[in-house]
């Protein structure tokens, strides 16, 4: 069994997350509830759950701020908001997953056996450490883009490259498709900085996986797997040289 315990401000959203996992997640047995961050801490500290089920925006503080005062705890989390914005913050906690309310069962079951897989893989034991600025545990962790249009998920694997464009950035596909997303590029470098990604010049952040080749220079540029060629700062050369001779 997974020992989870919901954290969420409205009365009618914890109730509703309860059904739907005795419903359609049994093997999820919720061992605790709060409304507010105190309350969440003195709960989490109390039961240590495998597993907590998560809203942002609370009185007294965020869900952000509970993971911050958790600290280095093993434990597990699922993001569960109104709000697609904080998506990309979320992920440099190493969430599971982000369900935005009304909560989908389909979407809901899903995160959950993800959550199951991490929890009961024997070569992952408790090492009372809640990793932090990690996009992914495994290399197929999604990310969840923030769109005008809401959020989009991709598997982090199928990025290939993310490009400023202003306040917003442009992730650009291996597939060919290009989404613009409402976060800066800064954003996407603090979550995806230790998942083979750097950033090569003030515009661009790179996947090292699809670099085809480099071309010396001042900074030199690469060109990628895809057949777009990107610049390499003066500023970001040593750096960037040094990532590729680990490769």
């Amino acid at each position: 069994m997974i020992n989870t315990v919901i954290v969420d401000d409205e009365k009618k959203g914890r109730e509703l997350l309860q059904i739907l996992l005795r419903e359609h997640c049994p093997a999820v047995n919720v061992v605790g509830v709060a409304e507010d961050i105190s309350k969440a801490l003195d709960l989490i500290n109390l039961l240590d759950p495998d597993l907590i089920f998560l809203d942002i925006q609370m009185p007294g503080g965020s869900g952000f701020d509970l993971l911050e005062k958790i600290g280095e705890r093993k434990t597990h989390v699922i993001f569960v908001s109104a709000y697609h914005e904080h998506a990309i913050k979320a992920f440099k906690f190493s969430a599971i997953d982000y369900l935005l309310k009304p909560v989908d069962e389909e979407e809901l079951v899903k995160a959950v056996k993800k959550a199951e897989t991490l929890i009961t893989k024997p070569q992952a034991p408790k090492d009372n450490k809640l990793p932090k600025a990690n996009v992914a545990i495994d290399r197929n962790k999604r990310l969840a883009l923030s769109t005008n249009l809401g959020l989009v998920f991709v598997e982090i694997s199928d990025i290939e490259r993310c490009e400023a464009a202003g306040k917003y950035t442009i992730c650009f596909l291996t597939d060919g498709k290009e989404i613009i997303v409402t976060k800066n590029l800064k954003e996407f470098e603090d979550v995806l900085s230790g998942y083979n990604f750097i950033r090569v010049h003030h515009s661009h952040l790179i996947n090292l996986e699809y670099i085809k080749q480099y071309h010396k220079g001042r900074g030199g540029y690469v060109m990628m797997k895809s057949g777009n060629t990107i610049t390499v700062s003066q500023r970001k050369k040593d750096e960037f040289l040094k990532r590729l001779n680990k490769i």
